[in-house]
C-alpha cells in the first residue's frame, strides 16, 4: 500500500484529508449550485454530518486505489480532486468538485494536471478516464484542456434534478500524456 502525498503547484497544495477539513468541506458543498451537476451523487441538502462523513471516508479510504487529495488555497480546503482505480485494470477515473468561488480560474485544471501526472508517474497507470453531464461545460473543458478526449456520449446515465442526462466519457492515454499530444 502506498502512503498519502502531497502535490504542489503554482497556486494549490494538494494534500491528504484532515479531520478538520470537514468545516471547509460544508462551507462549499452546501451552496446547492455546486452541486448542481453531482445529482443523485450528492445528499440534498447537504449538511455539516455529510461533510463529516464525507471527510472520514476519504481519510479511511485506501490511498494506493482511491487517493482523494484536499484542494488548499491560503489555508482553506476549496474542494477535492482524485483517482479511483478500478479493480484488476490498470486505469483510474478523474473526480473533483471546488467551490463556487473558485471557477473560471484555472485552479480545477491546474490541481488536474498535477493529478494526472502522479497518477500516470506513480500509480503505473495506462489510462485515466473522467466524465461529466453534459451541461457541465467547465467540467468538461477541464478534461479537454487536460488532452484528454472525448470518447462518448452515455446517454440518461445520470439524473440531475430529477431528470436524466446525458453523460460525457474522456479519456487520456499514458502515452498521450507522455508526448504532450
Amino acid at each position: 500500500m502506498s502512503e498519502p502525498v502531497e502535490l504542489k503547484t503554482e497556486r494549490l497544495l494538494l494534500r491528504p484529508y484532515r479531520l478538520t477539513d470537514a468545516e471547509d468541506v460544508f462551507a462549499y458543498a452546501k451552496d446547492p449550485e455546486w452541486s448542481l451537476y453531482l445529482g443523485r451523487r450528492m445528499p440534498s441538502p447537504y449538511l455539516r454530518r455529510d461533510a463529516d462523513e464525507y471527510v472520514a471516508t476519504r481519510i479511511l479510504a485506501p490511498w494506493d486505489s482511491n487517493p482523494t487529495f484536499a484542494m488548499v488555497l491560503d489555508s482553506k480546503v476549496i474542494g477535492s480532486i482524485g483517482l479511483k482505480k478500478r479493480e484488476s485494470r490498470d486505469d483510474a477515473e478523474l473526480g473533483y468538485g471546488m467551490a463556487r468561488a473558485h471557477w473560471r480560474k484555472g485552479l480545477m485544471t491546474e490541481a488536474a494536471h498535477a493529478v494526472v501526472d502522479w497518477g500516470f508517474k506513480n500509480l503505473g497507470l495506462a489510462k485515466i478516464f473522467a466524465m461529466a453531464d453534459l451541461p457541465n461545460q467547465g467540467s468538461w473543458r477541464v478534461m479537454e484542456k487536460l488532452g484528454m478526449t472525448r470518447e462518448g456520449v452515455l446517454r440518461r446515465e445520470s439524473i440531475v434534478n430529477g431528470q436524466p442526462v446525458d453523460d460525457l466519457y474522456y479519456g487520456l492515454l499514458r502515452e498521450e500524456w507522455e508526448t504532450g499530444r
